[in-house]
C-alpha cells in the first residue's frame, strides 16, 4: 500500500519551488556518484525509476547509456521527454508503478535516486525491491540513494523539526517528524504562493541498514554495499546515504 501524496508532494509546487536546488550542477554531481559507486560503463542498460522529470536519465543517455525511465507522474514523463529532445538524446520513457514495473529487462543497472524509496508500507516497498531485482540479469546493480535512518533520526532533534524553501515572495515549509512505531519520516507541507494556500502530507519509509540488507537478501541481491557521504561505511554524521546490491 502507497503511503506517500504523490499528486499533493509532486504537483507543479515541487517544480517552482525544488528548481533551483536541482540545477544541471546538482545533476552532474549526482550522475558522477552514480556512475562511480555503480561501476557503470558506457554502453550499458540503465532503467531509471521513478524518473521523475528525467534530469538524471537524461543526462545517463547523453553519457553514452541506453537509458529507460518510469514515473507514475505523467507530467514529469511528458517534461523528461521535452528535455531529452531538446538535449538530441534517446531516452525510453514510460507512465508506471515501481512496485509493478511496465518493462522486463533484462538491465544492466537500476537506479532509484533522491529519496524515492520507501513511498509503500513494508510489504510493498519489499515488493519494489523484487521488482527491481526481477529485471536485472544475473550479475546487474540496483543503487539507491536515501536518508539514512539513524543521520535522519539525530539530526531531526528535537521534533517536529521545520525547513523553509523561498522564492521570492513565496514559501514552501516542511515540518518533519519519526514515528518510531512504523519506521517513516512524515511531512507536512504547507505551501504559500501567488497568495493562494496548499496543504500535503508525505511520509517515506526510512529502514536500519540491518533491517534494509535483511530485505534486499530476501529480495535476491548477493552482495549489498552501503556507503556514507564520503564512500565509505555511513555513520551518524551521514544524513544520506547510497546503497548498491548486485543482483
Amino acid at each position: 500500500m502507497r503511503l506517500f501524496d504523490i499528486e499533493g508532494t509532486f504537483g507543479d509546487d515541487y517544480f517552482y519551488f525544488y528548481a533551483p536546488m536541482l540545477d544541471e550542477e546538482r545533476t552532474r554531481s549526482d550522475v558522477e556518484r552514480i556512475v562511480e559507486v555503480m561501476e557503470l560503463e558506457p554502453g550499458e542498460r540503465v532503467l531509471d525509476v521513478p524518473c521523475g522529470h528525467g534530469r538524471i536519465a537524461n543526462l545517463l543517455a547523453r553519457r553514452g547509456f541506453q537509458v529507460t525511465g518510469i514515473d507514475a507522474m505523467s507530467d514529469f514523463i511528458n517534461r523528461a521527454r521535452r528535455d531529452a529532445e531538446q538535449m538530441g538524446v534517446e531516452v525510453e520513457y514510460h507512465v508506471g508503478e515501481m512496485e509493478q514495473l511496465v518493462v522486463d529487462g533484462p538491465f544492466d543497472a537500476v537506479v532509484c535516486w533522491f529519496t524515492s524509496f520507501g513511498y509503500f508500507d513494508d510489504a510493498g516497498n519489499r515488493a519494489v525491491l523484487r521488482e527491481f531485482a526481477r529485471v536485472l540479469r544475473p550479475g546487474g546493480r540496483l543503487g539507491i540513494e536515501m536518508m539514512h535512518h539513524d543521520g535522519f533520526v539525530r539530526r531531526f532533534t528535537p521534533a517536529p523539526f521545520s525547513s523553509s524553501v523561498f522564492r521570492g515572495e513565496d514559501v514552501m515549509i516542511d515540518t518533519s517528524r519519526f514515528d518510531p512505531a512504523s519506521g517513516r519520516a512524515i511531512t507536512e507541507r504547507v505551501v504559500y504562493r501567488d497568495g493562494d494556500v496548499r496543504r500535503s502530507v508525505h511520509s517515506v519509509r526510512l529502514p536500519t541498514i540491518p533491517e534494509l540488507d535483511a530485505w534486499l537478501e530476501d529480495a535476491g541481491f548477493g552482495a549489498r554495499g552501503f556507503f556514507g557521504a564520503g564512500g565509505e561505511s555511513p555513520t551518524i554524521d551521514d544524513f544520506r546515504m547510497a546503497v548498491v546490491a548486485t543482483r
